[in-house]
């Protein structure tokens, strides 16, 4: 209980509780992990809508006439300055490695916003702001400001589009300020489900309000465990688990991010130096042959060698036993490998993410 009493709340958690929400630790937030079940969860996103509470994750702001320009030397990847543009990127060290996986939005040529994950905001922001002085631009962290209630699922958006008319219109991985429930807001439309969907951002009683709304509806919340499920079968990265500042995005099967044509940006000499000199092992996919369900550390073997680890595992309703891993880059998609589960090895076949790829 101390624990627990310890732990960060978001302004949805009382509202989780009280739909039955079992609440675990989750980087230091009392989040759910299941409200019904883990599988009907994932069944309900899969064929009809389910809404998560992401409201844990981060909200950095960069302001200033150099706000494209440091945000490009920050990322690795070209961030789309047109309106309302989003764009996935990675944040490296100096070392070309991984220090989160963001997503940047511009509301403005001097106005971005970008969405972090929760257990970097602090990282990210010491990071940002580390650098910001050089380009003369404003990073400040709102996190503190924002609840965000995440809509995913075939029939997400003609839900959504009750309370926000033309919603269907809006382009994937773009942003749109909106006004709900008498609050300024904003609406965005990525996800980390594999289906299509929205995320909205308010003021922690307005998405009270929408949660409200949207249970009347019957749509399913759904915890941590389903969202890691749909996450894995769609092929996204657990930054700190299949992703941290030991990898490259190269070795994180996230090349096509990294735009080496690119003037400058933090890392880019080292990524070029690694990716002349190859890498040793590369993140891939598993399917096991057999029964079984395949965790964070487990062994992967070839030939009766050992090859890698597995980084993130589960079972898949649609697949069974799937697994993402750091296997030695000298073997192919399709060999057949083991992977030692509760001290069994079992067979597998290596795979190339995602494991499940739907039409958005």
């Amino acid at each position: 209980m101390t624990q627990t009493l310890t732990l960060k709340k978001t302004a949805l958690c009382a509202a989780c509780e009280k739909a039955g929400g079992k609440m675990v630790d989750f980087h230091g937030w009392l989040l759910p992990v299941q409200f019904e079940g883990i599988l009907a969860e994932h069944k309900a996103v899969r064929e009809s809508a389910g809404m998560f509470d992401v409201s844990h994750m981060g909200q950095l702001v960069v302001e200033g006439m150099n706000a494209w320009p440091f945000l490009q030397y920050i990322s690795c990847n070209n961030i789309k300055n047109g309106p309302a543009e989003g764009t996935y990127f990675h944040i490296l060290t100096e070392q070309g490695t991984i220090i989160d996986d963001a997503i940047s939005f511009c509301l403005s040529p001097e106005y971005f916003l970008v969405v972090v994950n929760a257990a970097c905001v602090d990282k990210d922001y010491a990071w940002l702001k580390q650098h910001a002085a050089a380009f003369n631009v404003t990073v400040r962290n709102e996190s503190a400001q924002w609840s965000m209630l995440a809509v995913q699922g075939p029939n997400a958006l003609e839900v959504i589009n009750q309370f926000l008319p033309g919603v269907k219109d809006l382009p994937r991985f773009h942003i749109s300020p909106m006004t709900m429930f008498g609050a300024d807001g904003y609406v965005t439309r990525t996800g980390y489900t594999g289906e299509d969907g929205v995320e909205i951002m308010l003021p922690g009683s307005q998405i009270n309000e929408l949660w409200d709304v949207l249970l009347q509806l019957g749509i399913k919340p759904c915890g941590l465990g389903a969202r890691d499920v749909l996450r894995l079968e769609a092929g996204y990265l657990l930054n700190g688990e299949d992703a941290d500042d030991t990898k490259t995005p190269y070795e994180a099967n996230c090349g096509w991010v990294v735009k080496l044509a690119k003037e400058n940006f933090i890392g880019k000499k080292a990524l070029e130096q690694k990716k002349a000199a190859g890498f040793k092992s590369r993140l891939v996919g598993f399917v096991l042959k057999v029964p079984g369900v395949p965790r964070a550390g487990c062994k992967i073997f070839a030939d009766g060698h050992e090859a890698g680890v597995v980084t993130s595992g589960t079972f898949s309703p649609l697949f069974k036993g799937i697994a993402v891993g750091y296997l030695d880059s000298q073997i192919p998609v399709g060999a057949e490998v083991e992977i030692e589960v509760h001290s069994r090895r079992l067979p597998a076949q290596v795979v190339k993410p995602p494991f499940y790829k739907n039409r958005v």
